[in-house]
């Protein structure tokens, strides 16, 4: 492959709440030729602030109460003990009450998986996309100062923003302080919850959230962009510049989703991901790994699109459809979209959504819509079958994650399929059948 198009890499560091983004300056050398792979090695002067210490709630968990009410005393008096407002504290609690719905979606599973195609489909709909241009064109320039000020492309946080909210239009009709005290009582997620309710006390205090906005996801996520709570506390800042920092502001949303994508390692100039292909004689076993760009370009990856990129960067080679569909090389801000949903399929997700926000083009491999998901049943047998044959998948949960995509990948090696790490109806079917 040629890469031609020029990329300098820049770091940022974790910033606080106010600050402006680190960045690490770095300064391209001579072209190294390595076969016919053409690779831009950097020298790297990075300079790191002294970050100031982010004091964070700590809530005491306690076992299962008898009664929602009682969880909500036990609660209450921590709360006080710890030093929170009285007023505060009593009125969250008063308002909330115990929400079934919520621990249903808690705790509830989908019958079957989905492919990364429907989620993409989803990301990227003509209704989505159209909107999401006109709203990214409407917050142009201040998407591009933030740009300027965090690092982090002005598509991606667009991407976010979209969909996250729709681009502020539906933040969610559940009650947060009962959604959230529903959750802690129940006590799958008990820390969690009592951790954003005493976040959610403070943003009230301190005036960012109004008692009138307690309206967002049953999750706890907030705004036009969806923080939780405790996230928002730390990550949040003033982008309208009106002295409060409240979610459901567009400029403090905005803002803060750069913010927090920058604290979380977002790399200047790198794209999420890049299309490549592989040779007919590539060795699948090393999908999944990140390796160094120089590596894969050695294994005779190619990018489609002519780019530079730093031979030292980590980069992660993904099948989300096996050797059939596209074929990825996932950037370090790849992993950073993931803070906001660890799901690779958001990620791809908020990044073709992104792509297309800029005008650019989507995918070209065409995926193989022809395969189908397994049922939750299926991959619990599919885990136990793993695991029983020496594949440990580290947990039978009916859900596909990297270790039983890695497990199912060893399976595979060892029994004469390609080890893309691909699971479907088709290459499974040995292993799901009764």
């Amino acid at each position: 492959m040629m890469l031609k198009k020029q990329y300098i890499a820049l770091f940022p560091a974790l910033v606080m709440v106010g600050c402006t983004s680190q960045q690490a300056m770095q300064k391209p050398s001579k072209p190294v030729r390595q076969g016919n792979v053409q690779i831009t090695q950097t020298q790297t002067i990075q300079v790191k602030p002294t970050p100031a210490p982010v004091i964070k709630p700590q809530p005491v968990a306690k076992p299962s109460y008898n009664s929602f009410s009682d969880w909500k005393s036990d609660f209450s008096m921590r709360a006080l003990s710890s030093g929170y407002d009285a007023s505060t504290v009593r009125r969250l609690m008063d308002s909330a009450y115990l929400n079934q719905q919520v621990i249903s979606l808690d705790s509830g599973q989908p019958e079957f998986s989905k492919m990364p195609w429907e989620y993409v489909d989803s990301a990227v709909s003509d209704g989505r996309v159209s909107t999401g241009k006109r709203k990214f064109a409407e917050q142009r320039a201040f998407l591009s100062q933030l740009e300027s000020q965090y690092g982090v492309s002005a598509e991606t946080i667009a991407a976010i923003w979209g969909m996250e909210s729709s681009y502020g239009v539906v933040t969610g009709n559940s009650d947060l302080p009962s959604a959230l005290s529903s959750l802690a009582y129940d006590g799958r997620r008990q820390e969690f919850a009592e951790t954003q309710l005493l976040s959610l006390a403070t943003l009230l205090q301190r005036g960012d959230v109004s008692w009138s906005q307690l309206e967002g996801s049953w999750a706890g996520g907030m705004g036009q962009t969806q923080f939780i709570p405790g996230t928002w506390l730390e990550h949040g800042v003033d982008g309208d510049s009106n002295g409060h920092r409240n979610p459901w502001s567009t400029g403090d949303a905005l803002a803060s989703t750069a913010n927090y994508l920058s604290n979380s390692g977002w790399v200047r100039g790198l794209a999420p991901f890049y299309e490549v292909t592989v040779p007919a004689s590539f060795d699948y076993s090393v999908v999944g790994s990140k390796q160094p760009v120089a590596r894969w370009a050695a294994l005779g990856v190619d990018t489609i699109d002519d780019i530079y990129l730093d031979a030292n960067t980590q980069m992660e080679l993904w099948l989300p459809a096996g050797k059939d569909g596209p074929v990825l090389l996932l950037s370090p801000n790849f992993d950073v979209i993931k803070v906001y949903n660890n799901s690779s399929s958001y990620a791809l997700g908020v990044s073709l959504l992104g792509k297309a926000l800029a005008g650019q083009s989507g995918l070209r491999k065409s995926w193989p819509r022809y395969e189908n998901p397994l049922s939750t049943s299926q991959v619990t047998r599919l885990q136990q079958r793993l695991t029983g044959a020496g594949y440990d998948t580290k947990g039978t949960d009916g859900i596909i994650g990297t270790n039983t995509r890695k497990a199912f990948q060893r399976w595979q090696a060892d029994n004469a399929q390609t080890p893309d790490g691909f699971i479907s109806q088709r290459s499974a079917s040995s292993l799901t059948s009764w």
